[in-house]
């Protein structure tokens, strides 16, 4: 239950501290006075959005803080899953600064504005006037059904089921796509793997392909050049490498007399044993070189295969060629796979299709069953609140398809008049009736769902007198079922049923005006109700009518 609320600079409020009764409250106040705001505010522990202009002036943020006790509904495997410190209290707090920034809070823990939301539904509900057109809609009335028929788990069971189906449709839509877009190209890459691997192509050839192509061109002044080398070094009459080994020769026979001649023998003979090598590999070269016009052709249409093939593909090289050919080779591959893996997504959607199609058949029964108990409990509460010839169908069908709560549709019928033709709720019903009917359903569902708090905003509009009295006692017996339940009513009927009395109030200084709210005494509730009975003007006869609408005959 919301034990306590605190709001620090929101709208007319600059500070406003109060305690809650458990059971079931009034709050009441004229019109203007401030009670919309404290809900504004109570909405933004409900993750609302915020708007800086609800700050008051001159001030740097607002805070609203509101404590809640927790411990008798069950909420400590919540806090566990999101690891929070879990109490028996629980306290959710929101600053809305005035840059515009948001900051919540659980257990002074920092947290996201969805998560402050998600709990903020598990604490409190507020049904506003508004909330009232949610009547005729689909979604309101077959969570209705849902809820009375403890379908929380089956539901969540379903959806998993449901979203794996849709995921696999749109993966096979998606590889049918695919599959028709690769196939229209299918010849195209076909045809440029052909061509690409008909070129055997191999990493290197391209550079050691252009090095052979400047040989061969340059053949002849090749051959010239080594022979020239060749002769110059290697001729038995003034070639160097004679003339080197004479040079070594001589020095060796002067190596007994003279020492240096040991050291410069050696390195005459290593230069003589080097050169000679080199000559032998200028030699060598100068064989194997050969001008040959015919191989000159095959290595230039080699490099003009590969050239025209880079300027086609626009690459550099014959490793890019070599990975297109590859990339080409899987695309190939891939289409030739398309049909295998379209034939297992089908299967496995049909499968998925029979799990999902059965798991909505449990929905539906259980719904089904719902929906004897809603016409049945309705009729007898909506007689009970004044309309002795009440018709409430609840009107079940099943969609063309699956959706994300199920096969089911959902539409509730209602007539108030005898022999009236029952049409969809929101098209009959008056706004008295409309609210006699939302409190019907919440009265109805309040057993079903652990809510510690439900707070109605003036969900009496349109009714008066005994109607009035009857939508107190359900309201009361709601507050004496673990719950808190509090109303913000304009009649005093409903007013003088609470345990507790709460009125909203507005003061004025030299400055601005505030919005204040405090817990009245039984005789300024007496006086509270009388004016609500009377209006501005007190009477002697408003009083004892309020008097005896509190029980309380002495005061």
């Amino acid at each position: 239950m919301l034990s306590s609320l605190y709001i620090q600079n929101y709208a007319l409020i600059e500070q406003l501290d109060i305690n809650l009764d458990k059971g079931f409250s009034v709050i009441t106040g004229e019109t203007g006075a401030g009670k919309s705001i404290i809900l504004g505010a109570i909405g933004l522990l409900l993750g609302q959005r915020a708007d800086t202009k609800s700050i008051r002036k001159e001030a740097n943020k607002c805070i609203i803080e509101a404590r809640f006790q927790i411990g008798k509904y069950g909420m400590k495997s919540f806090f566990d899953n999101y690891q929070l410190e879990y109490d028996d209290e629980c306290i959710l707090r929101r600053e809305i600064l005035a840059s515009g920034k948001s900051r919540s809070f659980i257990n002074d823990t920092p947290v996201s504005l969805a998560l402050m939301k998600e709990i903020g539904e598990q604490l409190i509900d507020v049904h506003s006037q508004h909330q009232n057109l949610l009547l005729n809609t689909e979604g309101f009335q077959l969570n209705v059904l849902d809820i009375l028929a403890n379908n929380e788990v089956a539901l969540q069971q379903y959806k998993s089921l449901y979203q794996s189906w849709k995921k696999l449709d749109v993966e096979l839509a998606n590889l049918i796509e695919q599959a028709e877009k690769s196939k229209a190209d299918e010849d195209y890459i076909r045809f440029q793997l052909s061509q690409l691997s008909d070129a055997n192509l191999v990493d290197g050839e391209q550079e050691s392909l252009e090095q052979e192509v400047d040989v061969l061109s340059h053949a002849e002044d090749i051959k010239a050049s080594l022979y020239k080398v060749e002769q110059m070094f290697a001729s038995d009459e003034g070639g160097v490498l004679s003339t080197l080994k004479e040079g070594t020769q001589t020095l060796s026979h002067i190596q007994g007399v003279f020492s240096p001649a040991v050291e410069l023998t050696e390195r005459m003979h290593s230069a003589y044993i080097e050169l000679k090598d080199i000559i032998d590999e200028v030699s060598q070269e100068n064989e194997k070189t050969e001008f040959n016009p015919q191989r000159l052709d095959e290595v230039n249409e080699r490099l003009n295969l590969i050239y025209s093939l880079q300027k086609k593909h626009r690459v550099q090289t014959v490793e890019e060629l070599i990975v297109l050919c590859q990339d080409y080779s899987a695309q190939l591959d891939s289409i030739t796979s398309y049909d295998t893996r379209i034939e297992e997504l089908e299967t496995e959607k049909k499968k998925q299709y029979e799990l999902v199609k059965k798991q909505a058949d449990v929905l539906t029964i259980a719904r089904t069953k719902a929906a004897q108990i809603v016409e049945k409990e309705m009729a007898t509460r909506l007689i009970t609140l004044g309309m002795p010839n009440v018709r409430f169908q609840v009107e079940m069908g099943q969609r063309k398809d699956f959706g994300l709560y199920g096969h089911d549709t959902v539409n509730f019928l209602f007539s108030a008049n005898k022999n009236g033709t029952l049409q969809n709720i929101s098209a009959v019903a008056s706004g008295g009736e409309i609210a006699r009917v939302m409190l019907s359903i919440k009265a109805m569902i309040a057993g079903a769902v652990k809510l510690p708090t439900i707070i109605f905003d003036e969900i009496d509009t349109g009714v008066s007198g005994e109607i009035a009295d009857r939508m107190a006692d359900i309201m009361q017996e709601m507050g004496n079922r673990e719950r808190q339940v509090i109303s913000i009513t304009h009649l005093p009927q409903i007013a003088a049923r609470g345990s507790a009395h709460y009125k909203v109030y507005k003061q004025d200084n030299d400055n601005e005006t505030n919005s204040h709210i405090r817990c009245l005494t039984n005789e300024e509730r007496v006086e509270e109700i009388a004016h609500m009975v009377s209006g501005a003007t007190l009477t002697e006869a408003a009083l004892e009518n309020a008097k005896a609408l509190l029980g309380l005959k002495n005061i």
